[in-house]
């Protein structure tokens, strides 16, 4: 009996909160006393008195993560290539895609398919000499994604394997299209065919340079016309006619397996994803939705995935830039609609638009001119200055691992923001965001453990254990 009784006790010390692993956390504050700044640790207890619970609950299970990232277009490439030296390179390579303590474990990436306005001049992967007709794709080349593009890939994938891609085209070649430019215009019928097998073409010659192309998308914002950049109008009914159609049969035809997300494109328009999921056949193709954060609400995420639940979703492109110049504003912005929202609203992953810019925003070939990167490389010196969209993205990829499974965590509590996640090797991650003025007191509660911390205003913490 004294055995057993001895047995007990010890049984009770073990599982009691007080000897529970501490909980780590990391806060960024509006005011920049915090960036990504570890806390000291905070040890479970019982005396939580008052305070309001915020409540884990493991027992609710959403989408599993893909990752958390930012687009390495040509700009953001050249400058890593070309800008840089080696060391200077491999260095920022690490710490914005390394795995370790330090680095942010960017597992996310978008490529795009051809020049965006983020590009050094306007080019596709099949300028026929004079702009003719290349139905046979004889011209088509990765020549200059294989420039630059691509290497960066390929050093990206050797820090962080788990990094997976989404490509986009901002534009089909000149040839096939009714402006017969790159600027503006609408796919022709005719290159319906001869489009499904440029992007079966891009596929394999990226897989070819040791770049896969684990998502596609057929176009970016599909629904505007920009001015002085490549882009191109392509509306819902004819994208679900291309998928099933045209890039459906090809891909089989060619043992393709690249996911296919339809949209593209901002939070306004719902109804765009579910006129083309309204086609059968390009529903069974189509994997899910890819958004951007330009115009609506976040919310309309859900409109999609409560009609068609087993659709993926990704948040593909959000940029900051100097329309929104103050520090804290736009952190607490990003935060809460693209960390929190977004995740909370079932994405995936999370892309940013530019991985890395120069000092004047660019280089930029049309488009934005006051975009900033999540890092902005000085152009004389190399000097790396991190953004707020750095420290917004690390609160995520530095501890929502590849493969983490969202769980349950109140939307709000008081003026506290919050999605929580389950490692796959069981540790749980809790990002909240305080968007008031005053510092938020609670305890996290999960299970029998209780964690009392504060949170100051306009401030995210990522709070592990």
């Amino acid at each position: 009996m004294r055995r057993l009784l001895t047995t007990l006790a010890l049984a009770t010390l073990l599982t009691s909160p007080a000897l529970a692993d501490p909980l780590r956390a990391w806060v960024t504050s509006g005011d920049r006393t915090f960036s990504l700044t570890e806390q000291a640790p905070v040890e479970p207890t019982d005396a939580v008195g008052t305070l309001p619970l915020l409540t884990i609950d493991a027992s609710e299970r959403h989408q599993t993560i893909v990752g958390f990232g930012a687009a390495i277009t040509d700009s953001s490439a050249h400058i890593l290539q070309s800008r840089l030296s080696k060391a200077q390179r491999q260095a920022l390579l690490k710490e914005l895609f390394g795995r370790d303590g330090n680095g942010l474990g960017f597992s996310l990436t978008r490529l795009t398919i051809g020049a965006s306005d983020f590009s050094l001049d306007h080019y596709s992967l099949d300028d026929a000499p004079g702009g003719a007709p290349d139905p046979e794709l004889k011209h088509f080349s990765v020549a200059r994604p294989a420039a630059e593009v691509f290497p960066t890939v390929r050093e990206a994938l050797s820090i962080n394997p788990d990094l997976r891609t989404i490509a986009s085209p901002w534009s089909a070649p000149a040839w096939m299209k009714t402006t017969g430019s790159l600027v503006k215009g609408q796919l022709k019928d005719e290159a319906y065919p001869v489009y499904a097998r440029f992007f079966a073409r891009y596929v394999k010659a990226a897989a070819d340079h040791g770049v896969p192309t684990d998502y596609l998308t057929i176009q970016n914002e599909p629904d505007f016309e920009p001015k002085d950049y490549p882009g191109m109008r392509w509306t819902a009914v004819d994208r679900a006619r291309f998928f099933a159609d045209h890039l459906a049969p090809v891909f089989a035809q060619e043992g393709i397996r690249s996911r296919v997300l339809d949209w593209d494109h901002n939070w306004d328009q719902p109804e765009q994803a579910l006129t083309v999921f309204a086609n059968p056949k390009a529903r069974q193709f189509v994997s899910g939705v890819a958004w951007h954060c330009y115009a609506g609400q976040v919310r309309a995420q859900e409109v999609v995935r409560a009609a068609y639940p087993d659709k993926e979703v990704f948040l593909t492109e959000c940029s900051g830039g100097e329309w929104a110049p103050d520090y804290s504003d736009s952190f607490t912005w990003m935060m809460r609609n693209l960390i929190i929202g977004s995740t909370r609203h079932g994405s995936r992953g999370v892309v940013m638009w530019n991985l890395v810019l120069d000092e004047k925003h660019g280089p930029y070939k049309g488009g934005c001119d006051t975009c900033r990167g999540v890092v902005t490389v000085h152009s004389r010196t190399g000097a790396v200055t991190r953004n707020q969209e750095y420290y917004a993205f690390g609160h995520a990829s530095r501890f929502v691992k590849p493969g983490a499974v969202r769980i349950g965590s109140p939307a709000e509590l008081g003026s506290v923001d919050s999605v929580a996640f389950e490692n796959k090797d069981g540790s749980h991650v809790l990002i909240a965001l305080n968007h008031g003025t005053k510092p938020a007191r609670f305890a996290i509660a999960d299970g029998n453990k209780r964690f009392p911390v504060t949170l100051p205003p306009k401030a995210a913490g990522t709070y592990v254990w």
